[in-house]
């Protein structure tokens, strides 16, 4: 480890928290429907989209309604794209000539996209047509991001209102998401990719004459507006089959430090808006704080080990850290924060193959997927999932303290309680499920390019990052098959509505309950000893997930590693 490399870790941090306050306020504004300065200019667009589509913003919803209307409306944009995708060599602004995509890859594809999870079993330059991309995906990209925002604003109002048999609109809430934040912030990011060399073009393909004289077809696109909305979104999905660590995609140190701001930024936000909406700002900062706990935490263990490198060529020789794997111009500082980032939050994008870090540098990323993706978390879907915990951990302190537990003046009663449960526990059942399952089946076996715990740690990844709808993978595992692109699609659909349907039940529960005003009886949840109960909670509660699959994984492969054996 080096100064220069906390340096940057410290400040990515420091460049968040001084953006948290400005994003949480812009968010705030949406979240109550207050007009903000660029309404001027977008505020007739939306108009628009309300009268072309006969919905009436001002009419709220309930928690049952609102929820129908979200999987209803994602139902349609998956089936959308999957036609698209089947029909992509037939469809215009397809230059290379590229055929449609095969049923199995097509499903996995639209259900990816359409759950923010971002999952590729395809390589993106020799697959998809500009066309698919910028409609087929893209739309998705804005639209799965959106989701996860309107979702978060849902459960906080859930949180907010008293007495209340709605939780606001679904409509409305993602029409403002995307066209006051994600639109106007991609914009910009797209004109400083540009800059930065990533390209943006109808092109399908250049040819250039190498400095050896060679011919080279190098592959265009419009690469910097996927990429801009890709980052901000979590969403992950990479224009080309090398995602992040593509020159194209990310050419320089300082794209690399936008694009891992651009993860985090709004997730940073929502902690200090919910805080807000529930009028006390301190509750936001609390969540953050136990986030940020975790987060350097990860960041610590997976930087140590990829900077300690490799026993086995310590052992012959080779010194220094852990470079395979990793592209040169960012070093080993720059991938393992990228790592941490894009598994914290629900990204899935990769400036390195995590494939090729140590064992436990490799932990950390399945890790961070394992605890819920709620350290920061993807837009939106990191603050609501992390609640689910805040209510688990209220409950056990009412337990301590001998009373009904509260949080944020809501009295937190059985129902939520089983609630929270069961939408939590989607995560190690399905993971731990398929995971068994593949790792019997001959279909499942023969997806794993490595044998032994490394390559039980791919199909183990594979499954964690489709149930948690990241995306990432230890690219060690051939997906493009129909048993793997099935069995993943089902994954993320369960992974993503599974958590949302009990979710939005809590919240219109909790919009249905009278304020309760704390006493001197109540258990504190703003200091030092509600973060670390927090982390505890979400620690024990992640374990049930990591601890049953860390022995025959990462642990294992870290053994082999060492020793030269395998276990």
């Amino acid at each position: 480890m080096t100064f220069e490399g906390w340096i940057l870790i410290l400040g990515f941090v420091g460049i968040l928290l001084a953006l948290t306050k400005p994003v949480g306020l812009w968010m705030f504004a949406l979240y109550e429907g207050r007009r903000t300065p660029i309404h001027a200019i977008l505020g007739p667009v939306e108009t628009g989209f309300y009268k072309l589509s006969g919905i009436d913003p001002k009419q709220e919803q309930g928690w049952r309604r609102y929820a129908l209307h979200m999987i209803m409306f994602n139902a349609m944009l998956m089936a959308l794209t999957y036609a698209v995708l089947r029909l992509q060599g037939v469809l215009p602004g397809n230059p290379q000539g590229l055929a449609g995509l095969s049923p199995h890859l097509a499903f996995n594809t639209a259900i990816s996209f359409t759950t923010n999870t971002n999952w590729q079993s395809y390589g993106g330059e020799s697959t998809m047509s500009n066309f698919s991309q910028m409609f087929g995906l893209t739309i998705h990209n804005f639209l799965s991001a959106a989701t996860g925002i309107a979702l978060a604003f849902a459960l906080f109002r859930g949180f907010a209102r008293r007495s209340s048999a709605t939780i606001g609109n679904f409509w409305a809430d993602v029409t403002r998401v995307t066209l006051y934040v994600l639109l106007p912030i991609c914009v910009v990011v797209t004109l400083f990719y540009i800059a930065s060399g990533v390209p943006q073009t109808m092109a399908g393909t250049v040819d250039i004459t190498t400095l050896e004289g060679l011919k080279q077809t190098l592959t265009l696109g419009p690469v910097a507006s996927q990429e801009a909305i890709k980052m901000l979104g979590t969403n992950g999905g990479g224009f080309f089959n090398a995602n992040s660590a593509h020159p194209f995609e990310n050419p320089t140190a300082l794209v690399n430090l936008v694009q891992m701001l651009s993860i985090f930024v709004i997730g940073f936000g929502l902690t200090w808006t919910f805080g807000k909406a529930v009028g006390n700002t301190k509750q936001g900062w609390a969540i953050l704080s136990a986030m940020l706990v975790l987060f350097l935490a990860g960041v610590t263990v997976t930087y140590w080990q990829e900077a300690a490198g490799n026993p086995i060529l310590h052992h012959i020789g080779v010194a220094g850290g852990n470079m395979e794997g990793k592209e040169v111009r960012f070093g080993i500082a720059a991938s393992a924060l990228f790592s941490v980032v894009t598994t914290a939050a629900s990204c899935g994008a990769v400036n390195g193959m995590h494939d090729s870090f140590t064992a436990l540098g490799g932990m950390i990323p399945l890790l961070n997927i394992q605890l819920g993706e709620v350290v920061i978390g993807g837009v939106g879907a990191g603050i609501y999932g992390f609640l689910l915990f805040a209510i688990l951990a209220v409950f056990v302190a009412g337990l301590m303290v001998g009373r009904t537990p509260e949080y944020v003046g809501k009295k937190i009663e059985s129902r939520e309680v089983k609630l929270a449960v069961l939408a939590i526990a989607i995560l190690p059942l399905v993971i731990l499920g398929f995971t068994a399952l593949s790792a019997v089946l001959p279909d499942g076996l023969a997806g794993p390019l490595n044998k032994g715990p490394h390559g039980f740690s791919e199909i183990l990844y594979a499954f964690t990052s489709a149930v948690g709808n990241n995306g990432s993978a230890f690219a060690g595992l051939t997906a493009n098959t129909p048993y793997y692109n099935g069995l993943l699609g089902v994954a993320m659909w369960l992974g993503r509505f599974f958590i949302i349907v009990p979710m939005l039940a809590i919240a219109g529960g909790l919009a249905a309950k009278k304020y309760t005003p704390e006493s001197s009886g109540s258990f504190p949840t703003t200091g030092a000893l509600w973060v670390g109960l927090l982390v505890g909670i979400i620690l024990i509660v992640g374990g049930l997930t990591f601890l049953p699959s860390l022995a025959l994984g990462p642990i294992a492969d870290h053994l082999a590693m060492i020793s030269g054996k395998t276990f």
